[in-house]
C-alpha cells in the first residue's frame, strides 16, 4: 500500500493550534491531527465526511 497522501485544509489555524488532515483511505477518509500526526488516525466513510464538512459550510459548529 501506497504512503496516504495526507491535507491540510487551507483555512487551517495558521497558528498551528488547530490543524487537521484529512487523506483518501482504500477504506475511506482518514482525518488526523497535524500536531501528532503518529498518533494514529480516525477513519470516517466518504458520505461521513462529506456530511461533516456540509455541516461545517452550514455553519453549525463554532469553530
Amino acid at each position: 500500500m501506497s504512503t496516504p497522501a495526507w491535507r491540510k485544509s487551507t483555512r487551517s489555524d495558521t497558528s498551528g493550534n488547530a490543524c487537521v488532515e484529512a487523506a483518501q483511505l482504500p477504506d475511506g477518509v482518514g482525518l488526523r491531527d497535524s500536531k501528532n500526526p503518529d498518533a494514529g488516525h480516525l477513519t470516517v466513510s466518504p458520505g461521513a465526511f462529506g456530511s461533516l464538512l456540509g455541516r461545517i459550510r452550514a455553519g453549525e459548529f463554532d469553530l
